[in-house]
């Protein structure tokens, strides 16, 4: 009936939480970055999701009222039929709090009904089935959540005052437990901070959020595939985030003619970091970048001849 637990590839389940202004979009593109691949991102902000289009390629659906879970679930398997890597859901507070949201949809159940917790009933379901498609997607999911400031009544002897407690989320309790990390962000200085971490890479740590952190972020959730296949994996994202998927085939013949291997599964752990150092600098070096393209386009088209005259051998 048991078996020993076994760490296996995951896909990342992330949740940016902040007030305005605190960079939770932005922060979601940069993390995005470093997980590699292509992004889809879900816009319910009026537009401000195209703000970062100089940051680097990524596709933009506008999702505007009504904010239904239903609507959110239908885009995201939109995105995932379109082999999307990563989906940046950004806001997901709407489908609680927006037109058309969860909140919505409960107040019109409830003056039909004249009771609000059957209404609950008939609207529970509905945000259910929204969680269960982002945990059951086959892409990184990172959902930005809004937040508002809280404040509770505490009693001290005779007297009571309102204290302000920090930030909740615009969302249903309990949902940062349906991540596997859920980070904090402030507005000054753009400071992130864990409340939760699953992956424990970032607990107890203050800092900005940044393309690395999507990398150490990937690392941990290929480590269930093993060392190799896990740096195999973030180089086939990189070669995709960085337009180079057509010539794939041409990469790994300049790998293998590179380190003399035949398949890339010959390659030594040490020979595909030096390769996935290699590519992320020319993802942050558009010189570099060019000059490796060319290479490949050199060695792509090396390949087809030799595959045409082949073919004419054998027709021979």
């Amino acid at each position: 009936m048991f078996k020993k637990a076994q760490r296996k590839s995951a896909k990342l389940r992330l949740a940016l939480a902040g007030p305005a202004g605190s960079g939770k979009t932005y922060s979601a593109l940069l993390i995005a970055r470093g997980l590699g691949g292509p992004v889809a991102m879900i816009d319910t902000e009026h537009g401000s999701g195209e703000l970062y289009a100089d940051l680097y390629n990524y596709d933009v659906a506008t999702l505007t009222p009504p904010f239904s879970p239903e609507r959110y679930i239908q885009i995201i398997k939109e995105a995932e039929k379109a082999d999307y890597s990563i989906i940046i859901i950004d806001s997901l507070s709407h489908a609680w709090a927006g037109e058309g949201g969860v909140l919505d949809i409960h107040d019109r159940a409830a003056r039909s009904t004249r009771n609000s917790f059957t209404a609950w009933r008939e609207v529970t379901p509905q945000h259910n089935a929204l969680v269960e498609a982002m945990l059951q997607s086959p892409c990184h999911i990172i959902a930005t959540v809004r937040t508002k400031t809280a404040y509770e009544v505490q009693q001290e002897g005779n007297k009571t005052k309102v204290v302000k407690v920090g930030l909740a989320p615009i969302q249903r309790d309990g949902l940062e437990f349906e991540f596997s990390v859920v980070l904090d962000l402030s507005i000054e200085g753009h400071v992130a901070c864990a409340s939760k971490d699953r992956t424990r890479l970032l607990d107890g740590k203050y800092f900005t959020p940044a393309e690395e952190t999507g990398r150490q972020l990937l690392e941990w959730l290929n480590m269930g595939t093993g060392p190799k296949q896990g740096i195999i994996q973030q180089i086939k994202a990189l070669l995709t985030s960085l337009d180079l998927g057509a010539t794939t085939d041409a990469y790994w013949i300049y790998a293998g003619n590179k380190y003399r291997a035949a398949t890339m599964d010959q390659l030594t752990e040490a020979q595909l970091h030096e390769q996935l150092k290699l590519l992320t600098q020319c993802q942050q070096n558009p010189s570099k970048l060019g000059q490796f393209q060319k290479l490949l386009a050199e060695l792509a088209n090396q390949q087809m001849v030799s595959s045409q005259g082949l073919h004419q051998e054998t027709a021979h």
